[in-house]
């Protein structure tokens, strides 16, 4: 059984918004240059993969409460915002070292043409937001079967 699949140059050049997302995400100091987590503080490490059916969007964040993320779908950008709220102050304490981070995150990408936006799931499980984004009919795989004659 052979697939075969269109190939479309255009859909392999950067758009010029993902070439600046690109752009500004390598070029600040990222934690993962000292030896730390491979996103800068403040922005959620994504992960993004397809199947046959769904495009899925995995993004970690821990110690974030679900009623505290916020997912918005604007045309084809994802914005994924959360926060962390900082436990009560105590002014006499002492730290010898405070490392944990409190405050808002923030998180845009641009997701691939085809998705049907409207019967997106959620699911937020261990820290991690999971979000499935079904593919329009039109833009699934088909599979042609060849056959010899």
């Amino acid at each position: 059984m052979v697939n075969l699949v269109r190939r479309t140059p255009a859909r392999e050049m950067l758009s010029l918004r993902e070439a600046m997302d690109r752009l500004f995400e390598d070029s600040f100091i990222s934690l993962r240059w000292f030896g730390g987590a491979a996103a800068p503080a403040g922005m959620l490490p994504l992960d993004i993969y397809e199947t046959g059916e769904h495009v899925v969007v995995k993004a970690t964040a821990p110690g974030v409460k679900p009623e505290d993320i916020d997912v918005t779908i604007t045309g084809d950008l994802l914005t994924i915002k959360s926060e962390i709220q900082e436990e009560e102050k105590v002014e006499e304490r002492n730290y010898l070292r405070q490392e944990r981070r409190y405050g808002s995150s923030c998180r845009q990408v641009t997701l691939p043409a085809g998705l049907d936006t409207d019967q997106v799931k959620a699911s937020f499980e261990h820290g991690v937001l999971t979000l499935e984004l079904p593919k329009m009919e039109a833009i699934k795989p088909k599979t042609v079967k060849v056959v010899t004659r």
